[in-house]
C-alpha cells in the first residue's frame, strides 16, 4: 500500500499498485466498450444487443435535423426497454454514452436535451447503483455540462436524475469525480432567486455528505470532520473555472465557516469565548485548510482578481465576515507567502477605483468594529478619560492593522514592486497606484508608506535603466510621482536624510558601492520628483542641508584622526545633494515673520550656533524619526533665523577646512553652497568673514601653481560675491586681486588651451566687481609680464607671458555678449548667486582697454630686442592677430592724450621763464610720443601684409578727434582711416629744431629720436622693401647646417632667426621665384596663400626662367623642421619658409611631393591626437616639448595646402602641354564618345605625375576628414568631452574643423572625382559613415550637381571605360568595385534633400538612358541602380518639381525598363538538388559567371525612408540582395509609376521573376528566405494586386514540400501572410476540407500497388490536415467558427480509419494536431460538440499504449499518433477549457489526491493508471536521468511565471519530446512513462501557482510539430 502522507506531499511515485489482491483492475479502460462475455451466450441478450446496435446505427446515417435526434433517441429508448428484467447491462455502453453525450449538444433544442435525459434515466435504472458506480466515467462527462445551457424544464429533469441515481453511488466512485460534480452544479447557484437554487444547494451538500468518511464527526449541522476533501475540491473548482465563480461565491457565502475568533477586550476576556467554541473553531479551520491550506487563500485570490466587479465585492465581503485578518488560519496556519499572495490580490482591487470595493478592503484591513456593549461600558468607566474614549476606536483599528496586517501587506506591496523586472510600464506602475489608494486611509497609509516609500522610488530609478524607451519610463514616473505627491513632506525628507546618514555616517556594514548607491537614490529623488512644495523648501530642505553639513564637518574631523570610512567621491556626492537642496530654498525660508532684532534673539542664535554637531543632529533626527517631520503635531527643532545662522557657520567652517587643507576636489561644491547661502541669507546674519577671507588669501598664496581651475574659479566667485553682498570692502577685494590674477595667468598658458575661455570670463567678472576705474587687474597683469625679465647686456624676456597675453587678448575681443556666453559656459563651479546674476558683466570687446592697455604696450616693447624669446612670440602673434584695428585704436588714443600733438607749434621760442613748467610737460610728452612711435614702427616692421589693408580700410571716428586733436586733422569728413591718422601723427612729429633767442639750435636727443622714428614709420607706410642680389656669398649651405643644429637646441626662437635669413640667401641664386597668390585667410602668413581651387584651370603662361636646383639638404631640413617638437613654437616661420622654397622645386615638384605630404600628414595626425587627448583627459599632462596644438594643427594644414596647390598647379601645366585637342564634330553623349575605342597605352610620365598628385590628395582628404569629424554633435569625441572645458572645446574644435573644411573644399574643387572616390572608400570602412554624407552636403565643391556626375563617371570608369571621355575617367587608384560606388550612390541619394532634384535630374536621366542602351556591363549593380531610380521617384513625388507629369512618366518608363533589364541580365535561378543560401535569413541573388544567380540572402531591408545602417552588410552583399532591394521599393511603386496599370505590370514582373522561380525551385522551401516573404507581403499590400500574390501564396502553401520550411520563418512571416490570405478569401478553409475524403476499404487489395495507393492517400491527407491546422493557427481567434461543423465532420470521418483503410489510421497524429489548433484558436463555448469525440478518442489512443503488439489498437495508433495524443491531453490540461474541466478527472487526478494520497487510494485517472501499468515507480528508482521526478515537475510548475505544457518544455526544465518515432519501447521509456507519472502532479502544481497560460508557447509547440516531417509518410 502507498504510505500515508497526510501531512505532506506524496513521494516520488507510488511504491505499490494500490491493490490488495491480484483481482483484475476494474478501472482499466473505463471508457472502452468492454465485452459482455457472460451474456453473449444468452439468446435474449443477443436480441436485445442487436436492437440497440440498430438504433445506434441511425445516429451515423439519419440525423439531419433536430427532429431526427428525437427519433433516434426514441428508437434507442425502445431498444433499451425491450430487454428482459433480469438483464442489467447496456450493450455497447461506451457508444451509447457517447451518443447520449452528443445529444446534449448546446446547439440542439431543449426537447432533444429532455429526451436524452429520459434515456439516461432509463440507462441508470437498468444498470443500478452498482453499475453506475462502475460506469460513472462513461456517463458523467456527458451529463456534467447540462446546467450551463439547459432550459428550466431540462434543469428539473437533470436534478431528478442526479437525486435519483447519483446520490447513492459509492463514495469510492464519487471521490475522483467530485470536482466535476461541483463544477456541474455551480451554474445553478448563479441566480439566488431561481426556483431551483435551494435544490442545487441541497444536492451539492448531499454530495459533500456522500464523500464524507463513515467515521466523520459532525461539528455543526453543515460541517463534519470529513469534509476536508470536499472543500479542497471546491476551492480547486473556484480557482480553475472563472465562468462558475458566481455560483461558488453564493455557496461560500452560505456555508464557508466563519474562521475569525471573537476579539477579546477587558480583564475577563477569557470568559467571553468558551473552550468548546475555541475547539470548534479549530476543527472548522482544520476541515477548511487540510491538507493544503494554500488552496483556501488561492480561492480568494482568484475571486479577488476576477474581472467582474460583483465577484470581487462578494469575495471581499467573505473576507470581512468569514476570514478576518486576525483569524488563526491566516496568522499561523498558512504560509507567509500564501498570505502575501492573498494580500496582493486584495489590495489590487483598489486599481478599479470603486468605492464599494475600497470600503470593504478597508474594513477587512482595519478589523471588526467594537461591539456596542464594549464601547458603552468603556465610555461609562470612570477610569477612562473622555478624550481616550473619542479616539479609542481609531487607536484600536490602527493597532489591529499594525498587529495583523501591516507586515503581510508590506511584504505583498514590496514583492509587487520588486517582481517582474521585464514587465510593461502599466504593470510596473500598478503597485504605485495601489499604494496611492491605500494612503486614503491614514490608519493604513501612515504605517505602510514609510515601509514602501524608498523601495518604490528605487524601483523607478532601476526601471530607468531597464526601460525600452523614454516614453515607457515617463509613464512609470508619472504614476510614481502621483504617489510621491501624496506622501507627507516630513516623511520624504526624513527618508532622504536617513539615506544620506547611512551613506556618509560612521559604522554600518555598507560598502563604498552601497553608500554611493544610497546617495544616487537621493539624487534621483531630487531630480525626478516634486520636492519643491512650500513646506519642503522652507522647513525641510534647510534642515536637511544643515544635517548634511554637520555630518560632513564631523567627517572632516574624523579624517584628521584617520577614522573615516567615507571616500572623497561619497563626500562630493553628499555636498552635491546639500547644494541641490539649498538651490530650492527661497530667501523667505531664513526670515521669521515674528522675529525681532533684540538682544535675546541674538544671544539665542549665538548659543545655538555654538552647539556641537552631535546635539544638532540629535534634535533634527528626533524631529524626523519620532515626530515623522509632521508640522501639525510638532514644531521644527530650530527657528528659520537660527537655521540660517547654523547653515552659514557650518558652510563657512567646511569651506575654510578645505581651503586650509591640501585637497581641493570638493572645494567647488563647498563654494557653491556658500554662495547660495550668502545670496539667500539676510545680511544681518553673523559669520566670521575675516577667517574666510584669510583662508581664501592663504590658499591662493600657499598653493602656487598647484591650484586647479575649479579651485581658482571657486575662490574668485566667493570673493566677488562677498564684495557684492557688501560683506567685504573694495580694499579687501583688491588685496587678493594679485594672487587671483597670478593664478589666472597660469590657466592662460598657450600650451594648455583647456580653460582659456572660462579664465578670461572670470577675469572680466572680477573687473566688473572692481569697476571700470579700477586698474588693479591691469597692474597685476603688467607685473606678471615683466616679473621674469632680465635687462642689460644679456637681456632676456621669456615668450610665455606674451603668449599668455595673446590668449587673453583673443578671448577678450571675442567676448561680445556676456550673458549669452555665460549661458553656454559649463557651470564649473556653479554660480547660483543672484548677486552675480543681477549685475551685467562687462563685455571685453567694449572695455578691453581697461585691462589690456599697459600689458599690450609692455608686450610690444619686446619688438625692440630681437634677441629675446618674447620678440619671437610677439612677432608670431602679430601675424595672426584678431582685432588689429583695436590695437591701433589704443595707440591712437595714446597719441591723442599727448599735449604736444594738440598744441605743438611749428616754431616756438623758449626764452620765457614762465614757460618752464610747460617745457617739462612737453619733455614728458615727447618721451611718450617717442615711445609710441617706436612701438608703431616696430609693428610696421614685423606685422604681416594684412596690416596695410587694415590701415587703409579701417576708420576712426572724427568725433573722437574733434576735442583732443582739432589741430591734428583738418578734414570735413566724419571718419578717417588709421593710415591717414598715423600719417598725420608722423607729419606732426616731423618739425624743425627749436631755436633760442640768439639763433643757436636748442635740440636734444629726444627730438632727434622722435623725428627718426617718425620718418621710419612714415617710410614703412609709404614704401615697400626691395631685395638685393648677393648671390656670390652662397650663405645658404652654412645656414641650412646651422638650422639643422638648431632643431636639437633648447631655444626654438633661434630657428626663426635662421629662417628669416635663409630665404633671401636662397633667393640670391639668380632666381626669379614664382609669385604665390596671397590668401585671404587671416590665420595664414603672407606667403601661405596657395588656394587649390584657383589652380583648376591650366596657366596661360609658363615659367621661363632657368631655376638652379636647390641644395640636396634643403628637403631633409624642411622635413626635419616640420617634424621636430622643438619647432612647434615657431612653426609659422617654417611654413613661411616652406612657401618660399617651393618655387625652387618647380622642375622636381613631383619627386618631393610625396615625402613632404607624408611628413605633414603624419604630423597633422599626431598633433590632432594630442589635441583630442587634451580635451578628453580631465587632468591633461603638461607637455614641455610641444606647443599649442590647435595653432600647430592649423599651421600644418596651411603648409599641406601650399604643397598640394603647388603640385597640382604644376600638374595642370604639364597636362596642358601634352593634351591633344578633341575634334569638335565628334558625337558626344553624357559620357563622351561611347563608341570610341581607346587602345592600351603605356603609362606616360604625365600619368605618373598625376598618380603622384592624386595619392597626395587622398592622404590629405583622409586626414582632413578625420579632423572635420571631430567634435560633431553626437560623435564619440563629443561624448568623451570633459565638460568643464566645454566652451574652450567648442572654440578649438570649430576652429580646426573650419580649417580642415576649407582645405577639403579646395581639394574637391580641384579633383572632384578622385576626392569623391576617397570619400567613398572612407564611407565603406567608417563607423560613423553618415559623416561622409554630412561632409559632402557641407562643401560647396561637392554639391549634388557636382557629386552626382562624378559618381556616374566613377561607375563608368569601372564598368565600361571605353564609353567615357578620357578626361572624365578615374585613375582607379582606390580599390573600389562598381557595386561599392552604386551602393554609395543609393545611400547618398537617400540622404539628399528633396529640393535638390531639379539640380541633378537631367544628369540622372541621361545616365539612366545611356545605361539602358547597354545594360550588360552594369549587370552587377543593376539592383542598386533600380533602387536609385526608385529613390528619385520618391523624392520627386515630394516636390513641386515633380508635378511635371511628362517628366514623371519618363522616369516610370526608365524604371520599368530597368526592372526588365535586371531580370534579363540576372534571372533568378537556383541550382538543383540543394539550397543555395548558406543562411536562413538571407535574400537573393548573387551573380555567378554567365549571368545566372543563386540565392545568397540578406536581412530584411530597412524601410525606404530610413537610412540604411552600416551593419546591413558589405556593399557587394547589398548589391547582390535583389529581393531585399525589391522589398524596399515595392511599397513606393505607386509614387514611382503613378498609374495603376504600370504598378500592376511591375508587380507582375517581380512576382513572375522572383516569387514564382523561388517557389518552383527544386530546393523549395529552402529558397524561401525571410526577405522573399517580406517582398511577398509588400506585394500583397499593393492596390489591385490581389490576384497575383494570392496565387503565389496558394502555390507555396499547397506545395508538398511546404512543411519543410524553417520554423523561425513560419513564426515571423508565414503566419502573418497566411492570415491575410485567409481573411481576403473565405473559401480557403472549405476548399481545403473538401480535399479530405472519408476512409474506405472498398477496392483495397494486397500488393505493391495497393500499398503505394494507401501511402499516397495517407500522405495527401496528412498534408491537408496540417494545412488546416496551420490556417487555424494563422487566423484570429474564432476566425473559422463557421467552418467548425465541417471540420468536426471531417475529423469524425478520419477517426474511423483503420490500419488497412485508405487513408489509414496513420493520419490520426494530424487529426490531433488540428484539435490542438482548435483548442488554441477557438473559444470554449464553440467547442462543446467536440468533447464527446475528444473523450473517446483520447481514451482509446492513450489506452492503446499498453495494448499487445499486433492488436487492433496497436495497429491503429502508431508512435506518432501516441505522441500527438499525449500532447493533445497535455495541452488540454494546460489550457483547461471550461467543459474539459468536467471530464479532466478521466485523464488526470484533478483533486487534492494528486498530491496528498490516502493509504487506500486507487488511481482512477487514465494517466495514473498507465503510470502504474508501465511501472514508472521502478523506472524512476533506477533511471532518474530518463525523465523528471516529482520534485522536478513541482519545481517546473512553481518556478515558471507562465503555465506551459509539460511535454516539449525541455528548455524550461520540462520533458523533452525529442525522440525517435521508430521504436515504441524507446518512446515509452523516454517520453510517455515520465509524462504519465508526472502529469497529475504537474497539473495540480500549475493550478496552484495560478500562473497565466503561455498561449504563444503553446502555439509554438503546435507549429514545431506541424513542421516536423518525420511523421509524414514517404511514398514508395
Amino acid at each position: 500500500m502507498a504510505p500515508e502522507l497526510s501531512s505532506g506531499r506524496r513521494s516520488m511515485s507510488p511504491e505499490s499498485s494500490g491493490r490488495d489482491s491480484p483481482a483484475p483492475r476494474q478501472w482499466r479502460n473505463q471508457l472502452g466498450a468492454g465485452p459482455d462475455e457472460p451474456l453473449t451466450r444468452d439468446k435474449a441478450f443477443r436480441k436485445y444487443a442487436t436492437g440497440v446496435d440498430r438504433a445506434l446505427s441511425l445516429f451515423e446515417t439519419a440525423l439531419q435535423e433536430w427532429a431526427d435526434y428525437i427519433s433516434f433517441l426514441n428508437r434507442l429508448l425502445k431498444a433499451l426497454q425491450s430487454r428482459q428484467a433480469s438483464i442489467t447491462t447496456i450493450p455497447a455502453k461506451a457508444v451509447v454514452a457517447k451518443r447520449l453525450s452528443q445529444c446534449l449538444n448546446p446547439s440542439l433544442p431543449s426537447g432533444v436535451h429532455q429526451k436524452a435525459l429520459e434515456v439516461y434515466n432509463l440507462v441508470f435504472s437498468i444498470v443500478g447503483t452498482d453499475g453506475l458506480s462502475r460506469d460513472m466515467p462513461l456517463y458523467l462527462p456527458g451529463l456534467a455540462p447540462t446546467l450551463s445551457f439547459a432550459s428550466l424544464s431540462v434543469r428539473a429533469h437533470f436534478f431528478d436524475l442526479l437525486e435519483r441515481h447519483f446520490l447513492d453511488v459509492e463514495p469510492r466512485s464519487l471521490r475522483p469525480a467530485l470536482k466535476a460534480l461541483i463544477l456541474a452544479l455551480l451554474p445553478a447557484l448563479e441566480d439566488e432567486t431561481a426556483e431551483d437554487f435551494d435544490r442545487a444547494l441541497k444536492l451539492l451538500n448531499r454530495f459533500k455528505t456522500g464523500v464524507r468518511p463513515l467515521d466523520s464527526e459532525e461539528l455543526t449541522p453543515e460541517h463534519a470532520t470529513g469534509d476536508d476533501f470536499f472543500w479542497q475540491c471546491f476551492f480547486l473548482a473556484t480557482i480553475t473555472s472563472q465562468s462558475r465563480r458566481p455560483g461558488a461565491l453564493a455557496y461560500l457565502t452560505r456555508y464557508l465557516p466563519k474562521l475569525g475568533q471573537a476579539m477579546s477586550n477587558g480583564k475577563d476576556a477569557a470568559t467571553k469565548a468558551s473552550t468548546a467554541d475555541a475547539q470548534l473553531m479549530s476543527k472548522l479551520s482544520e476541515i477548511i485548510t487540510s491538507p493544503e491550506p494554500g488552496l483556501l487563500l488561492r480561492c480568494f485570490t482568484a475571486g479577488l482578481a476576477d474581472e467582474q466587479l460583483l465577484i470581487q465585492r462578494g469575495f471581499l465581503d467573505l473576507l470581512v465576515a468569514h476570514l478576518p485578518l486576525h483569524a488563526a488560519v491566516l496568522q499561523s496556519r498558512v504560509k507567509p507567502a500564501d498570505l502575501e499572495l492573498l494580500m496582493r490580490a486584495a489590495c489590487g482591487v483598489v486599481t478599479r477605483r470603486e468605492m464599494s470595493l475600497n470600503r470593504r478592503l478597508t474594513a477587512w484591513l482595519l478589523g471588526p468594529t467594537p461591539a456596542n456593549g464594549d464601547a458603552e461600558r468603556e465610555a461609562e468607566s470612570p477610569s477612562v478619560p473622555e478624550s481616550r474614549n473619542a479616539g479609542s476606536a481609531f487607536t484600536q483599528k490602527t493597532s489591529y492593522f499594525e498587529e495583523h496586517g501591516l507586515h503581510p501587506l508590506t511584504r505583498a506591496l514590496l514583492s509587487m514592486v520588486h517582481s517582474n523586472p521585464g514587465s510593461t510600464p502599466a504593470e510596473r506602475a500598478r503597485p504605485y497606484r495601489i499604494c496611492l489608494s491605500l494612503m486614503d486611509r491614514w490608519e493604513i497609509g501612515g504605517l505602510v508608506v514609510p515601509e514602501v516609500f524608498l523601495p518604490i522610488v528605487d524601483s523607478v530609478r532601476k526601471f530607468k535603466a531597464e526601460a525600452a524607451s523614454k516614453a515607457d519610463f515617463n509613464e512609470v514616473l508619472r504614476s510614481a510621482s502621483v504617489f510621491f505627491d501624496g506622501v507627507e513632506s516630513g516623511l520624504i525628507y526624513g527618508e532622504m536624510l536617513s539615506l544620506v546618514a547611512q551613506a556618509i555616517g560612521p559604522g554600518g556594514n555598507f560598502s563604498a558601492a552601497d553608500r554611493a548607491d544610497k546617495l544616487a537614490l537621493v539624487k534621483f529623488i531630487l531630480g525626478h520628483f516634486n520636492v519643491r512644495e512650500e513646506e519642503m523648501t522652507t522647513i525641510h530642505a534647510p534642515l536637511s542641508a544643515l544635517s548634511i553639513l554637520c555630518m560632513l564637518e564631523d567627517i572632516e574631523n574624523r579624517t584628521s584622526s584617520a577614522e573615516t570610512e567615507t571616500t572623497p567621491e561619497i563626500t562630493i556626492e553628499a555636498l552635491s545633494i546639500a547644494a541641490d537642496l539649498l538651490d530650492i530654498v527661497p530667501e523667505r525660508a531664513f526670515v521669521s515673520s515674528g522675529d525681532k532684532d533684540d538682544g535675546k534673539s541674538v544671544v539665542k542664535h549665538k548659543t545655538q550656533s555654538s552647539l556641537p554637531n552631535a546635539e544638532l543632529l540629535k534634535k533634527i533626527r528626533d524631529f524626523y524619526v519620532n515626530d515623522q517631520g509632521n508640522l501639525d503635531t510638532a514644531t521644527p527643532p530650530y527657528a528659520p533665523q537660527a537655521v540660517a545662522d547654523l547653515l552659514l557657520q557650518r558652510a563657512c567652517s567646511i569651506g575654510c577646512q578645505s581651503l586650509d587643507g591640501a585637497a581641493d576636489i570638493d572645494l567647488p561644491l563647498k563654494s557653491r553652497i556658500l554662495l547660495v547661502l550668502l545670496d539667500k541669507i539676510p545680511l544681518k546674519t553673523p559669520f566670521n568673514v575675516s577667517d574666510l577671507l584669510s583662508a581664501l588669501h592663504g590658499r591662493l598664496v600657499r598653493d602656487g601653481d598647484a591650484t586647479t581651475f575649479a579651485t581658482f574659479s571657486s575662490i574668485l566667485t566667493i570673493s566677488i560675491d562677498l564684495h557684492l553682498s557688501e560683506r567685504i570692502s573694495t580694499n579687501d577685494l583688491s588685496a587678493i586681486v594679485p594672487p587671483l590674477v597670478a593664478h589666472a595667468w597660469k590657466f592662460l598658458s598657450a600650451t594648455e588651451p583647456k580653460y582659456h575661455v572660462e579664465t578670461v570670463r572670470n577675469l572680466w567678472l572680477l573687473q566688473t566687481a572692481l569697476g571700470t576705474t579700477n586698474r588693479d587687474i591691469e597692474a597685476a597683469i603688467a607685473e606678471l609680464m615683466i616679473r621674469t625679465d632680465v635687462k642689460g647686456a644679456f637681456a632676456s624676456r621669456n615668450a610665455d607671458p606674451g603668449r599668455n597675453f595673446g590668449v587673453l587678448w583673443l578671448h577678450t575681443l571675442q567676448d561680445s555678449n556676456p550673458s549669452a556666453s555665460d549661458r553656454r559656459t559649463p557651470k564649473t563651479p556653479k554660480t547660483p548667486s543672484s548677486s552675480l546674476r543681477s549685475f551685467p558683466r562687462l563685455a571685453g570687446v567694449d572695455h578691453y582697454d581697461v585691462m589690456l592697455t599697459r600689458p599690450l604696450l609692455l608686450m610690444l616693447d619686446a619688438l625692440l630686442d630681437e634677441r629675446t624669446q618674447l620678440f619671437m612670440a610677439v612677432k608670431t602673434w602679430l601675424t595672426s592677430l584678431v582685432g588689429l584695428d583695436r590695437l591701433f585704436l589704443i595707440l591712437a588714443k595714446k597719441f591723442l592724450d599727448l599735449g604736444i600733438l594738440r598744441s605743438r607749434p611749428e616754431k616756438k621760442s623758449v626764452g620765457n621763464k614762465n614757460e618752464s613748467s610747460a617745457r617739462d610737460t612737453d619733455i614728458i610728452d615727447t618721451d611718450m610720443c617717442l615711445y609710441y612711435l617706436r612701438t608703431l614702427s616696430n609693428i610696421f616692421k614685423w606685422a604681416p601684409e594684412t596690416l596695410w589693408a587694415v590701415l587703409a580700410r579701417r576708420t576712426i571716428s572724427l568725433d573722437l578727434l574733434r576735442e583732443s586733436a582739432s589741430d591734428l586733422i583738418k578734414s570735413e569728413d566724419t571718419e578717417v582711416t588709421y593710415q591717414e591718422f598715423f600719417v598725420h601723427v608722423c607729419m606732426k612729429c616731423i618739425v624743425p629744431a627749436e631755436v633760442s633767442q640768439d639763433g643757436e639750435p636748442l635740440t636734444d636727443q629726444r627730438d632727434a629720436q622722435l623725428c627718426r622714428f617718425a620718418l621710419s614709420a612714415l617710410h614703412q607706410i609709404l614704401l615697400s622693401p626691395h631685395a638685393t642680389a648677393l648671390s656670390k656669398l652662397h650663405l645658404e649651405d652654412e645656414l641650412l647646417e646651422r638650422l639643422a643644429e638648431a632643431l636639437q637646441g633648447p631655444d626654438p626662437y633661434i630657428q626663426t632667426l635662421l629662417l628669416d635669413v635663409l630665404p633671401p640667401a636662397l633667393k640670391l641664386r639668380d632666381v626669379t621665384p614664382v609669385e604665390q597668390p596671397a590668401s585671404p585667410n587671416s590665420e595664414k602668413r603672407k606667403v601661405s596663400g596657395g588656394d587649390i581651387s584657383k589652380m583648376v584651370s591650366p596657366p596661360t603662361e609658363e615659367v621661363s626662367d632657368v631655376i638652379l636646383p636647390p641644395p640636396a639638404s634643403l628637403l631633409k631640413c624642411i622635413q626635419a623642421g616640420l617634424s621636430a617638437p622643438s619647432s612647434r613654437a615657431v612653426l609659422d616661420s617654417w611654413v613661411g619658409f616652406l612657401s618660399i622654397c617651393l618655387p625652387f622645386y618647380t622642375d622636381s615638384i613631383f619627386q618631393v611631393l610625396i615625402p613632404l605630404v607624408e611628413t605633414l600628414c603624419a604630423q597633422v595626425g599626431a598633433t590632432f591626437s594630442d589635441l583630442q587627448e587634451t580635451f578628453r583627459n580631465p587632468r591633461p599632462a603638461v607637455r614641455a616639448d610641444t606647443d599649442a596644438p590647435e595653432t600647430t594643427l592649423i599651421s600644418l594644414l596651411n603648409a599641406l595646402e601650399q604643397i598640394l596647390a603647388t603640385g597640382h598647379q604644376r600638374l595642370l601645366a604639364e597636362e596642358a602641354r601634352v593634351q591633344s585637342v578633341k575634334s569638335p564634330d565628334q558625337p558626344q553623349s553624357f559620357f563622351g564618345n561611347i563608341f570610341a575605342s581607346d587602345a592600351p597605352q603605356t603609362r606616360s610620365s604625365t600619368a605618373n605625375d598625376r598618380l603622384t598628385v592624386l595619392l597626395a590628395f587622398q592622404d590629405a582628404v583622409r586626414i582632413c576628414f578625420r579632423i572635420w569629424s571631430w567634435g560633431k554633435s553626437g560623435s564619440s569625441s563629443a561624448a568623451a568631452l570633459d565638460m568643464t572645458s566645454a566652451a574652450s572645446f567648442s572654440y578649438t574644435s570649430m576652429r580646426v574643423r573650419n580649417r580642415a573644411r576649407r582645405l577639403l573644399e579646395h581639394l574637391f574643387r580641384a579633383e572632384t572625382l578622385e576626392c569623391l572616390e576617397t570619400a567613398i572608400d572612407i564611407w565603406r570602412s567608417a563607423l560613423q559613415y553618415t559623416d561622409v554624407f554630412d561632409l559632402l552636403l557641407t562643401l560647396d565643391a561637392s554639391r549634388p550637381r557636382h557629386s552626382i556626375p562624378a559618381i556616374f563617371n566613377s561607375i563608368y570608369s569601372r564598368t565600361n571605360p571605353t564609353a567615357l571621355d578620357p578626361a572624365r575617367k578615374s585613375t582607379l587608384t582606390i580599390s573600389l568595385q562598381d557595386t561599392d560606388i552604386v551602393v554609395f550612390l543609393v545611400d547618398y541619394a537617400r540622404s539628399l534633400e528633396d529640393d535638390v532634384m531639379d539640380e541633378i535630374w537631367q544628369d540622372c536621366t541621361i545616365f539612366l538612358k545611356d545605361l539602358l542602351g547597354n545594360p550588360f556591363p552594369h549587370r552587377q549593380s543593376l539592383p542598386c541602380l533600380l533602387e536609385f531610380a526608385a529613390i528619385l521617384g520618391e523624392k520627386v513625388d515630394n516636390t513641386n518639381f515633380g508635378e511635371q507629369r511628362k517628366m514623371r512618366r519618363e522616369l516610370g518608363d526608365m524604371f520599368l525598363r530597368l526592372l526588365t533589364a535586371l531580370f534579363t541580365t540576372r534571372p533568378i535561378t537556383f541550382p538543383d538538388g540543394a539550397a543555395s543560401g548558406p543562411q536562413l535569413d538571407r535574400g537573393t541573388a548573387s551573380v555567378e559567371a554567365g549571368g545566372t544567380s543563386k540565392v545568397s540572402g540578406h536581412a530584411q531591408p530597412s524601410p525606404p525612408s530610413v537610412l540604411v545602417t552600416a551593419d546591413y552588410g558589405s556593399p557587394s552583399e547589398r548589391a547582390d540582395d535583389v529581393v531585399g532591394i525589391l522589398s524596399s521599393i515595392v511599397p513606393n511603386l505607386p509614387k514611382i509609376l503613378m498609374e495603376n496599370d504600370r504598378v500592376q505590370s511591375a508587380a507582375t514582373t517581380i512576382s513572375s521573376s522572383v516569387i514564382v522561380p523561388t517557389i518552383r525551385a527544386k530546393s523549395f522551401p529552402e529558397t524561401m528566405s525571410r526577405t522573399t516573404l517580406v517582398l511577398l507581403q509588400e506585394l500583397s499590400r499593393l492596390p489591385n494586386n490581389q490576384k497575383g500574390w494570392k496565387k503565389d501564396v496558394s502555390d507555396a502553401f499547397n506545395d508538398a514540400r511546404f512543411f519543410a520550411t524553417s520554423l523561425p520563418l513560419v513564426r515571423s512571416d508565414w503566419l502573418t501572410l497566411l492570415r491575410q490570405w485567409s481573411v481576403n478569401d473565405k473559401e480557403r478553409m472549405p476548399e481545403l476540407l473538401s480535399r479530405l475524403t472519408a476512409p474506405t476499404t472498398a477496392g483495397i487489395v494486397f500488393g505493391v500497388g495497393a500499398t503505394s495507393a494507401r501511402l499516397e492517400a495517407d500522405r495527401r491527407t496528412q498534408l491537408t490536415l496540417r494545412r488546416v491546422a496551420l490556417l487555424i493557427l494563422a487566423g484570429a481567434a474564432d476566425a473559422f467558427v463557421s467552418d467548425l461543423p465541417t471540420i468536426t465532420e471531417k475529423l469524425v470521418e478520419l477517426l474511423g480509419a483503420s490500419a488497412t483503410s485508405s487513408p489509414s489510421s496513420t493520419t490520426r497524429a494530424e487529426v490531433y494536431l488540428v484539435l490542438r489548433a482548435l483548442v488554441l484558436r477557438t473559444s470554449a463555448v464553440h467547442l462543446a460538440g467536440l468533447w464527446p469525440l475528444v473523450d473517446s478518442e483520447l481514451h482509446a489512443a492513450i489506452a492503446s499504449i499498453v495494448a499487445p503488439d499486433n492488436s487492433t489498437a496497436a495497429d491503429t495508433y502508431n508512435n506518432a499518433s501516441l505522441l500527438q495524443a499525449c500532447k493533445l491531453l497535455d495541452l488540454l490540461v494546460c489550457v483547461a477549457p471550461d467543459d474539459f474541466q468536467l471530464r479532466e478527472w478521466l485523464f488526470v487526478t484533478d483533486t487534492i489526491d494528486a498530491v496528498y494520497r490516502s493509504a487506500m487510494y486507487q488511481p482512477v485517472a487514465l494517466a495514473d493508471e498507465l503510470s502504474e501499468e508501465l511501472g514508472s515507480a521502478m523506472m524512476f528508482s533506477h533511471h532518474i536521468n530518463s525523465g523528471v521526478g516529482l520534485e522536478s515537475a513541482t519545481a517546473l510548475a512553481t518556478n515558471n511565471t507562465l503555465k506551459r505544457p509539460l511535454l516539449g518544455a525541455a528548455a524550461a526544465g520540462g520533458l523533452s519530446d525529442e525522440v525517435s518515432l521508430e521504436r515504441k519501447d524507446e518512446l515509452v521509456s523516454k517520453v510517455l512513462r515520465p509524462f504519465f507519472s508526472q502529469l497529475s502532479i504537474y497539473a495540480f502544481e500549475s493550478t496552484y501557482t495560478m500562473a497565466p497560460v503561455d498561449t504563444e508557447g503553446c502555439v509554438d509547440g503546435v507549429l514545431k510539430d506541424l513542421f516536423d516531417e518525420r511523421a509524414i509518410v514517404k511514398a514508395l
